[in-house]
């Protein structure tokens, strides 16, 4: 009896061992099949889905912003943005394009 509890208890902590080395994996996954945006051309709805961190509000700023000065010329130019700081353009680098 004991040692069906130690195998049972083995078996169920070497699961847990290899689901916690799986999951970070599968969260990079699912991130990676988010579609990078234009930030130039794309509107308020689509920023603010595309964007981690960058609601409506601060997507309606983007645009705003990309309207009264020009279109971005690299990524951070989105630190002009009010707002929009440096750890944001760093968590949507991979997100974000400019052309």
């Amino acid at each position: 009896m004991i040692q069906a509890i130690r195998s049972v208890h083995v078996f169920v902590l070497r699961a847990a061992f290899l689901l916690a080395l799986l999951l970070p994996f599968h969260a990079n996954a699912q991130e990676a099949h988010v579609a990078p945006v234009n930030i130039n051309t794309a509107s308020a709805e689509v920023l603010s889905d595309a964007l981690k961190g960058v609601g409506l509000v601060k997507a309606q700023a983007i645009v705003a912003y990309r309207q009264d000065n020009g279109p971005f010329a690299r990524p951070d130019d989105l630190e002009k943005v009010k707002g929009i700081g440096v750890a944001t353009v760093d968590r949507n680098r991979t997100r974000i394009i400019v052309e």
